[in-house]
């Protein structure tokens, strides 16, 4: 193996201490971040995301609240719910756990969701934000990503990017994220004529599809930077969308999955919580300061 292999962890673990430091100062100013966390139905999907997601509040200093309200629940009670949290200001951050029901668009709850408290980063308005180069609060796993990047030895600008996935959650974002940083990006999906003559060509390429063994060594320019969003699950084990060991002979740095973009975006919907926080704090503020 010749790749560097990235350690996700211990970037999650300087982000945290660096998010717990700012939750500790909202804190004594009286605006202790808290987060509420919102399923329905069966938990036992989303239960392993909301577990790491409280475990990583904890750690960070953020208040974390889990609500399941049972599979009956209608939409209009559910947008009821998310509108008293979006007015409560004890309350800084909404997450929706997915999957939901078939009965309850997940989308037309991600609008629900104020803006100032998106801390996920779904709100059409937070991904629109980022084709203006305005990353306020933005797609936690899109984030995470090219924060990961941005830990290499790496320049930016100008660099040759290939993004493999063109969710308008992840793979999107990524390609404006990178856009804004001076990289020079080709995004490649299902309809696009061979995706290993643009990935060959890439100083760096992000794969998110959720097909696994999608991208393999040879698909890879020789010290290429790999970031592995995808999570599939197969013969029991976690794996990403590339064959790593394949990837690893070839790649000048890899994420592993599990333990490469997945703890880095859980610190990142942290930190996102932490700064929904003091911009409702500030928000407020300016409020009373008009009014008096």
């Amino acid at each position: 193996m010749t790749a560097t292999i990235i350690d996700g962890k211990s970037i999650a673990t300087r982000m945290r201490e660096e998010t717990r430091a700012e939750a500790q100062a909202l804190t004594e100013a009286g605006w202790a971040p808290r987060l509420v966390s919102i399923s329905v139905g069966d938990v036992a999907a989303a239960e392993l995301y909301v577990r790491n997601q409280q475990k990583s509040a904890e750690a960070s200093g953020v208040a974390f609240e889990a609500r399941n309200y049972p599979e009956s629940i209608s939409l209009e009670q559910l947008q009821g719910v998310i509108a008293g949290l979006n007015a409560d200001p004890r309350v800084n951050g909404i997450i929706i756990q997915r999957p939901l029901p078939a009965h309850i668009p997940v989308k037309v709850l991600q609008k629900a969701v104020h803006p100032l408290k998106d801390v996920e980063g779904m709100h059409p308005s937070s991904i629109g934000n980022i084709v203006y180069n305005d990353l306020t609060l933005g797609p936690c796993t899109a984030v995470a990503a090219v924060e990961i990047l941005k830990t290499l030895p790496l320049r930016m600008e100008g660099l040759d990017v290939c993004v493999i996935g063109h969710s308008e959650i992840v793979g999107k974002p990524i390609a404006f994220l990178m856009m804004g940083l001076g990289a020079t990006v080709t995004v490649c999906h299902h309809m696009t004529r061979q995706v290993a003559v643009h990935s060959r060509a890439a100083d760096a390429v992000f794969v998110a599809v959720g097909k696994p063994g999608l991208v393999n060594g040879a698909m890879l320019k020789p010290g290429a930077a790999l970031i592995d969003i995808g999570i599939n699950r197969v013969d029991g084990r976690t794996v990403g969308d590339a064959d790593f060991d394949s990837c690893a002979q070839v790649a000048g740095w890899i994420t592993p999955v599990p333990g490469g973009v997945g703890p880095v975006t859980v610190s990142i919907l942290m930190k996102n919580a932490v700064l929904a926080t003091r911009m409702q704090m500030e928000h407020y503020r300016a409020a009373f300061a008009a009014a008096v």
